[in-house]
């Protein structure tokens, strides 16, 4: 009995590194990748935040003049881009500091 709570024990304690767990760390690997593909609205380029649906030249380059932004929906709060244009884009923008 005794061996047999030894085994056992020891098949859970390797799960993790047999990849049997794997579904718990799948959402902060997603989360990494995630955050890996939003563009930041404090340090992209004109050029690249010109890319985003509904953000022109003359947008892209309020919003570089407008930085630092604490919040990415200071983009609003700022009036730099109207709140149908912001729901269009949030998901894929972030507001990094520092």
């Amino acid at each position: 009995m005794k061996r047999l709570t030894i085994v056992l024990f020891a098949a859970v304690l390797a799960m993790p590194l047999l990849g049997i767990c794997a579904d718990k760390a799948k959402p902060v690997a997603a989360a990494a990748r995630a955050d890996a593909t939003l563009m930041d609205i404090n340090r992209a380029s004109a050029d690249e935040l010109a890319t985003l649906k509904g953000i022109g030249e003359v947008r892209a380059k309020a919003i570089v003049k407008g930085r630092p932004y604490a919040r990415k929906d200071d983009l609003v709060k700022k009036k730099i881009i109207p709140q149908s244009v912001y729901d269009e884009i949030k998901e894929q923008i972030i507001a990094k500091q520092g």
